[in-house]
């Protein structure tokens, strides 16, 4: 078959980058309805082990990230794409025919891996072809897209279990990545040309870790983002079994968290309209003390024994809080960290990819472990994280501080 060599128009680009970044999402939300049977059929003994299923393709996505980016600028874009598709599709296959939790999970880590080269390479494509407000109207249309997802693919897994078992969620996935993957093969050319290229060096991605490590506003930055992440990745890996377990509404989850995931996608719009005017660490302090209060307030109504209607309604606008609180911190605790490190830009912003991502894991799973049945253990390990990254944001200073 011939290269494609015509550039897609605007809109087929923003619809193909957005579903190519958005494997991810799908591949976490839509599972959060299958857990319960999952743990029946595969963790009988201990069903709360379940929720590993996502941490362990996080913690695949956090590693693949680290290394998709400096093979892209290597080898090129459309290679490590399909590449990591193809990696992706086979580990569903092996997650798809697992008898046990063990092959369940060490797939999904697999899985995680081959997703991180969709996700990372299609911003790495937006790049290649945009600069300035051109890219920066692309992004925001592949954001609005892909914002859709975490809303929709709850219930999508929901039917899909309805109608063919839990199982086929592992076949919707690899339909959904093949797809992605010919759209690219057959329409997309090649964006970065062979002299455009750099050679894949171990010691360059070794001197940009110990670099960012040794700058004190990087560092931190990578370390409170760590800790935000670890907030979000707790609620996600825990929050199905909440709503089942603790209030009775797991055969309406996919519906309460599609609308949590809509509110909270007006997050990211509102920072790119409040930024500006009150500054990044301002914001940034500001989410983390109505975090700690919201949390507080959980913990409070959860210990009291308050009333079903009230426990259950303070659930949910804590849940819409910590991941509201994530849009209007992540991006902002990443221009932090990026801000001295223009010369690495590209090695950078994988590297605090894959450091904020894989040190969350470490934080949620020991957290989603301890569920009890109530939502207690969550808010306490979010009240612990919350107020040490807001220790830690009170140490971040910025160049233009005197």
């Amino acid at each position: 078959m011939t290269p494609p060599t015509k550039l897609l128009s605007q809109s087929e680009f923003v619809a193909m980058t957005a579903m190519l970044a958005a494997t991810v999402a799908f591949s976490i939300d839509a599972m959060l309805p299958a857990l319960p049977e999952i743990g029946q059929a595969l963790a009988h003994e201990n069903p709360n082990n379940a929720q590993l299923i996502i941490t362990s393709f996080i913690l695949g996505m956090g590693l693949g990230t680290f290394f998709t980016g400096p093979l892209s600028d290597a080898f090129g874009r459309k290679p490590v794409m399909v590449g990591g598709a193809i990696v992706y599709v086979i580990a569903c296959g092996v997650a798809w025919a697992s008898s046990t939790l063990e092959v369940m999970l060490a797939a999904r880590v697999v899985q995680g891996l081959g997703a991180a080269g969709p996700r990372v390479v299609a911003m790495a494509l937006v790049r290649d072809l945009y600069s300035g407000p051109q890219m920066a109207r692309i992004l925001s249309f592949v954001m609005v897209v892909f914002a859709l997802v975490p809303a929709l693919a709850p219930t999508i897994g929901h039917y899909i279990i309805l109608g063919f078992g839990w199982r086929a969620i592992f076949a919707a996935f690899m339909l959904f990545s093949i797809f992605s993957l010919l759209w690219l093969i057959i329409r997309q050319p090649e964006t970065l040309y062979p002299e455009n290229r750099r050679p894949l060096s171990v010691r360059a991605m070794t001197s940009a870790t110990n670099e960012m490590l040794a700058h004190k506003t990087a560092r931190l930055s990578i370390f409170v983002q760590t800790l935000t992440f670890g907030m979000l990745f707790t609620v996600l890996s825990s929050t199905q079994q909440v709503f089942d377990i603790t209030f009775g509404q797991g055969d309406v989850f996919h519906l309460w968290f599609g609308g949590i995931a809509i509110v909270s996608a007006s997050a990211s719009l509102l920072n790119a309209r409040i930024v500006v005017r009150l500054g990044m660490r301002a914001i940034i302090k500001a989410m983390f003390m109505v975090q700690i209060g919201l949390t507080l307030i959980m913990i409070a109504i959860t210990a009291a024994n308050a009333p079903y209607w009230l426990t259950f309604s303070t659930y949910v606008i804590w849940v819409t809080g910590n991941f509201f609180q994530a849009g209007l911190t992540i991006g902002n605790l990443n221009a932090l960290a990026m801000e001295e490190m223009g010369h690495i830009a590209g090695l950078a912003a994988s590297i605090i990819a894959a450091v904020a991502t894989i040190g969350a894991v470490l934080v949620a799973a020991p957290i989603g472990l301890m569920f009890d049945g109530t939502p207690m253990p969550m808010a306490i390990g979010t009240l612990i994280a919350a107020s040490l990254a807001l220790w830690l944001t009170t140490k971040i200073t910025r160049p233009t501080d005197t």
